[in-house]
């Protein structure tokens, strides 16, 4: 049961859509509809997972599909631009409106009425393209024709006041935005401050964070083997396993060397369950994990049925004709096959005890986005599964100081069955936000798990029993640890009460979902950047000697919103943002046209900055080798990064993480 629930939920991961740099491509043509008459046709592909706003969305709404028209000799536009697809409409809560987009295809057309003998016209098509994860910067398809009209037309005149010019200039005025306007043509003033630092992000992308995750993830593994060790099904086995190495061979080193042989066949078991999780996966299902619905939904379901067998209700077993087989190979054999295969019958047996501390395990160890973190927290486990055997085989005298079985195992494992109840729920919420349910919003969360840590509580002081106590024959007082515990528990119960009504409750910030879930919250924080220009913001963090956070950021990116309500109003974010970082907020959508365009080259390809959001989101590619927004970079004056770049994930804990590894490495 186990191998099918591990298989069946590694097997749904998503494969983000997030390997290209362009996720949507247009091709621009020129059709002539009849003597008077021509179309501009702009045909979009559109990469699975994206979509592409309609023309006309409401102000103050995400990027739309707009055409501008610079040069107009000689013909007029007619109407607006219309668009060819399937639209699909959506309510939007972040922005309280309706949006319209396309997915896989759409085709805009512009059609212009020929007045002159020739003609000539020229403009670009801007869109908005987001996902899941992000939003693509406001993107531009050129387009320039001429050609001849009537030949009873007049003379070519500029057309350029016709209402389709009208239409663009009015939508650029309203657009929201404050940004300093750039008084020269220059991209950036200081060179420094724009040169590009891809490869050093890259290093901080592939170095210290990785492995101070793994480590975690090692001492994690280490910590559930320690548990798993005291379970009923485990810890009485350990007494009779070293007594049959140390009896069964004349030779005590020999005895010893099997011991360790054993322990080593359990930790190459449980390494190999990490690599074939991996396996099943691949490298890029395991960094989809944490955001994945499905995965989360059946990884909550798992851990319920886990907990409710600790609780006693039934108890989870493997075929016994799977153990049988194994132990009368391991007893026909002999040699190191023969221990091997006492170490798998020793996985087997202890599968009821065992299974819900792996599954829980192995569900944060996948959703850490880390590809060895599997793997790794698996030899953790390992390894203090396997320790006990080991040590006791050389040290058997430690034997007789070892506590005796008894109920406190089961005390134990109800215990435990109570912690994974309570992390089932973080699961739920990632499902439940991905889905917008609202069935578990964060008031909700804090609710059952006050609930939980109450019940753990009454329980570890004797006053909850279960049926597994009962078939015990518990009925002395909870011993002085139990009742310690309990209170704590109590403690922790009540520490998350002022949660109900917008207490931080830092100790369960990474679990609980964000605040802006609660419909009901007395603590409100609202983060506003001192500076939405980079070349400012860079020289007052110079003279005021703090590090810069820079904010890649939209009036229309809907996940920008989202991060700023779940992330920023954790009062520890705020206070990092407020108190020390200069942050720098670049809007990539700011329509407020530069003193003059400027002509820069891409990827092999000019490119026309005609807003400030152009600027920003030149110096977001240029710079940082990226594209898609919310982006945040971590930056000493200077313009060299400071941490791995972080974007879409409301994951306030990690968010915390990246703020601090800046402060401490500007610190260096």
């Amino acid at each position: 049961m186990k191998k099918v629930f591990l298989t069946t939920f590694m097997m749904l991961m998503a494969v983000m859509a997030w390997a290209q740099s362009n996720p949507v491509h247009f091709t621009v043509s020129q059709k002539q509809v009849s003597d008077t008459e021509i179309d501009v046709i702009f045909k979009g592909k559109i990469a699975a997972g994206w979509h592409v706003y309609a023309p006309n969305i409401p102000a103050d709404g995400p990027i739309p599909a707009t055409l501008t028209t610079e040069k107009a000799e000689g013909v007029k536009a007619m109407g607006k631009l219309k668009a060819q697809g399937k639209e699909i409409k959506e309510f939007d809560q972040i922005f309280g409106m309706q949006l319209r987009y396309y997915e896989n295809s759409v085709t805009f057309v512009q059609r212009y009425k020929i007045t002159g003998k020739t003609y000539k016209v020229k403009g670009y098509l801007e869109y908005g393209a987001c996902n899941d994860s992000g939003c693509m910067p406001p993107t531009s398809v050129e387009f320039s024709y001429k050609g001849n009209g009537p030949a009873d037309a007049p003379e070519a005149t500029d057309e350029m006041a016709d209402e389709a010019a009208k239409d663009t200039v009015a939508a650029a005025q309203n657009a929201e935005g404050d940004s300093t306007a750039v008084a020269s043509a220059s991209v950036g003033d200081d060179a420094n401050l724009w040169k590009p630092v891809i490869n050093e992000l890259k290093a901080y992308q592939d170095g210290g964070a990785t492995s101070h995750s793994l480590f975690y993830i090692l001492i994690m593994g280490f910590v559930g083997g320690l548990l798993a060790v005291l379970m009923p099904c485990i810890w009485p086995i350990i007494p009779m396993t070293v007594s049959f190495f140390l009896k069964r061979n004349k030779d005590k080193a020999k005895g010893i060397r099997d011991a360790i042989t054993y322990g080593v066949s359990i930790i190459v078991i449980y390494v190999l369950l990490g690599f074939l999780i991996t396996l099943i996966s691949g490298g890029n299902g395991l960094n989809s994990l944490s955001t994945n619905a499905v995965f989360n939904i059946i990884i909550f379901l798992v851990l319920v049925v886990f907990a409710v067998s600790f609780f006693g209700w039934f108890e989870l077993e493997l075929p016994s004709k799977w153990t049988n087989s194994v132990d009368n190979k391991a007893s026909a054999t002999s040699g190191l096959l023969s221990i091997f295969l006492m170490a798998f019958t020793l996985v087997l047996v202890s599968f009821s005890c065992t299974a819900p501390i792996i599954g829980l395990l192995l569900a944060e160890f996948s959703t850490s986005g880390n590809i060895a973190a599997p793997a790794v927290g698996m030899l953790g486990f390992s390894i203090a599964l396997a320790l006990p055997f080991t040590l006791f085989a050389m040290f058997p005298a430690w034997l007789k100081s070892a506590p005796k079985s008894g109920s406190w195992m089961n005390t134990l494992k109800v215990t435990l069955g109570f912690v994974e109840l309570a992390f089932s729920l973080k699961f739920l919420s990632v499902a439940d936000l991905a889905y917008g349910w609202h069935i578990l919003d964060r008031e909700t969360f804090l609710a059952l798990w006050i609930a939980i840590f109450f019940l753990l509580g009454m329980y570890l002081i004797g006053k909850l029993k279960f049926q597994s106590d009962v078939m015990m024959g518990e009925s002395k007082p909870m011993p002085v640890p139990c009742v310690m515990m309990g209170l704590v528990s109590f403690a922790f119960a009540i520490y998350m009460v002022p949660g109900l009504w917008g207490a931080p409750c830092k100790a369960v910030g990474a679990f609980a979902p964000p605040v802006n879930t609660q419909d009901f919250n007395l603590n409100t924080n609202e983060i506003k950047p001192k500076y939405t220009s980079y070349e400012e913001g860079m020289a007052a963090a110079a003279a005021q000697g703090k590090p810069v956070l820079i904010d890649f950021t939209g009036f229309g990116c809907v996940n920008c919103r989202k991060m700023e309500a779940a992330v920023w109003t954790d009062p520890r974010v705020a206070e990092k943002l407020n108190n020390d970082y200069i942050l720098i907020s670049l809007y990539v959508d700011d329509k407020q046209p530069l003193a003059k365009n400027i002509e820069v080259t891409v990827n092999g390809q000019k490119r026309t900055l005609r807003t400030v959001g152009d600027k920003w989101s030149y110096l977001q590619q240029s710079k940082f080798g990226a594209l898609a927004q919310p982006y945040y970079v971590a930056l000493d004056a200077e313009g060299n990064p400071l941490a791995r770049p972080f974007s879409y994930k409301e994951d306030v804990t990690d968010y915390l993480n990246f703020l601090q590894e800046g402060l401490d490495n500007y610190k260096k």
